[in-house]
């Protein structure tokens, strides 16, 4: 299953639920985002030829990232540009998400691994700004 999280019709993430499944390939990310994501199943025997990628030079004005969600649970808020919260999703073992735009914060609901694919080089504290979370009383979980 794939979800669109969406506000004022922006992209603010992809989400890949573990048990998505599709033969060939998909692309999720419109063409223009700096960040692709993909998904492909192939069959045993199935061959991708080498290859080299070439020198294109890009453009990156926002920072993109993909979770791997690899053991455990946690919750994902998501604000607005401008720090106003929206809701919140719950991901697991197996879930991919990919951040575009907006803000967001995460609670672990468990001990959680994460690995975490972002475009480089790292910028540190000069890409973004931290704000203060929102009150839990407000917490609206969208199922997914």
């Amino acid at each position: 299953m794939i979800k669109q999280i969406t506000h004022n019709n922006k992209i603010l993430a992809i989400v890949i639920k573990r048990n998505f499944q599709k033969d060939g390939i998909e692309f999720f990310t419109p063409n223009e985002f700096s960040q692709q994501l993909a998904y492909m199943k192939r069959p045993a025997g199935y061959i991708i030829k080498p290859h080299i990628h070439n020198i294109v030079e890009r453009k990156v004005e926002y920072t993109q990232e993909v979770l791997f969600i690899k053991r455990g649970k946690l919750r994902v808020d998501f604000y607005d540009d401008n720090r106003n919260y929206l809701k919140s999703i719950i991901l697991t073992e197996g879930d991919v998400i990919l951040l575009a735009h907006g803000g967001h914060g995460f609670e672990m609901l468990e001990d959680t691994e994460i690995i975490e694919v972002k475009q480089g080089p790292y910028a540190g504290e000069m890409d973004k700004v931290r704000f203060e979370p929102i009150d839990k009383a407000y917490i609206k979980i969208e199922e997914l």
